[in-house]
């Protein structure tokens, strides 16, 4: 992503609320069964990309898992979540970053991604965004993209579409998949959009 995509972000943050964007969960009912599915325990830490002002992290904390980070290329997406998580925003590492040039300075037992990564387009992109997973991640994968039945654009921005195979192909290095599922998502403005959800496990040595 360029600068000028950070500036895209920042502005749909400031100027649309939950209900104006396609992309809003009320529950994030996938990614919580399959970050539950990864049987790890509550203290394990997960990442999600591109959080934004997603609602995941308000049900992990009320499901118990204690070592949370955020991380979003908008700042004011990030300071919305806080806002409203209040006091427990505390409990909770932000990370402002673009993800292509995130350098973690930790291990991540789940990285969970829904819509991010079908945002980037470019070879060069997607490799930095393998390198990244293959290197910090120890144990599960989470990612959610548009599939081959959904939308070509979000947000006014190309994306790229996936299937189950693709992305277990792009993956394979280092991960091998656990399960996958397709899903019609509802945007607050009653229109389908077609995801698929793919859960990997990081392949032991």
């Amino acid at each position: 992503m360029t600068s000028n995509e950070k500036a895209h972000w920042e502005e749909v943050y400031k100027s649309k609320t939950p209900e104006q964007v396609s992309w809003t969960q009320i529950k994030p009912v996938h990614s919580l069964q399959f970050i539950e599915n990864s049987k790890l325990p509550k203290e394990a830490k997960i990442i999600d990309i591109g959080g934004g002002d997603s609602n995941l992290v308000d049900f992990l904390l009320e499901q118990g898992y204690t070592d949370i980070t955020v991380m979003d290329i908008s700042k004011n997406a990030l300071l919305r979540a806080q806002a409203r998580l209040g006091e427990r925003a505390k409990q909770v590492k932000w990370i402002e970053s673009n993800v292509v040039d995130f350098k973690p300075t930790e291990k991540y037992a789940i990285w969970h991604d829904r819509a991010v990564f079908h945002f980037l387009t470019t070879p060069q992109d997607i490799a930095a965004y393998q390198a990244i997973v293959n290197e910090s991640v120890t144990d599960a994968l989470v990612v959610a993209t548009f599939s081959k039945n959904g939308p070509l654009r979000c947000s006014g921005l190309d994306i790229k579409q996936y299937n189950s195979e693709d992305l277990t192909a792009v993956f394979a290095e280092k991960f091998t998949l656990n399960n996958s599922l397709y899903d019609d998502h509802i945007t607050p403005f009653d229109t389908k959009q077609n995801f698929v959800y793919c859960q990997f496990n990081k392949n032991k040595k």
